[in-house]
């Protein structure tokens, strides 16, 4: 049951995809946005992990197949007015250089945010409020070569998020894309504070959101 105030939110009523929603950070966020009286569509790839979870639907799914991701999204796009959000949860850790590391990396943390972020784009432009979100690494910053593989990955997803929030600019969209960064989703209280800053998302402007790269606790990186 949502919270009385949730009639208010920002995000009431708003069609939000979260993709990865099994893990503990897509838990949590699903309970803040269904907290906030979104629609919360959790998406896993492992059916097991999105049981009893706080979400209007629930779907297995494999992200990385841009066909089955087609024909879910035409299925969602039957049920829902709009769909306002996605949020990409979808992640992974292996260190080293190997092919094979590249290879699982790639899949998850890349792969999956091109095709479900191509897929919704055009639906996230047309909402009143569209949103988008990832978490990044702060060791973007400082690449080393024990993580050389994780650390190019999660370069190259913030680039594409960054390459969807100027496109939305230049298109003048009331839509905005936004990178989180953390050092790691384990220390204390960092999954709680990604699930109200993901919920608080419609709280704000497009205009100041727009493009941000947002260390978490770091209030001032979007006021």
């Amino acid at each position: 049951m949502t919270d009385p105030a949730a009639d208010t939110a920002a995000a009431h009523d708003r069609t939000v995809v979260v993709a990865g929603a099994g893990g503990a950070a897509g838990r949590e966020v699903c309970a803040a946005l269904t907290a906030a009286g979104a629609y919360v569509v959790a998406v896993s790839s492992r059916p097991d992990t999105i049981e009893e979870i706080a979400a209007a639907e629930t779907h297995a799914l494999d992200l990385s197949d841009a066909d089955a991701v087609a024909e879910w999204a035409a299925a969602l796009r039957t049920r829902r007015p709009s769909i306002d959000g996605l949020i990409h949860l979808v992640g992974g850790w292996r260190a080293g250089a190997s092919d094979a590391d590249w290879e699982w990396l790639e899949r998850r943390v890349l792969t999956t945010l091109r095709v479900t972020s191509r897929e919704l784009r055009d639906d996230l432009s047309a909402s009143s409020a569209g949103r988008l979100a990832i978490v990044s690494s702060a060791s973007v910053a400082a690449p080393r070569w024990g993580m050389v593989n994780y650390v190019t990955l999660k370069t190259a997803a913030e680039t594409w998020v960054q390459a969807l929030a100027n496109g939305w600019r230049v298109k003048g969209t009331p839509t905005a894309a936004v990178t989180f960064v953390v050092e790691s989703l384990d220390g204390e209280g960092v999954v709680d504070a990604l699930a109200q800053s993901v919920a608080a998302l419609w709280d704000l402007p497009h205009e100041k959101l727009n493009g941000v790269v947002a260390t978490l606790g770091d209030d001032a990186a979007v006021e």
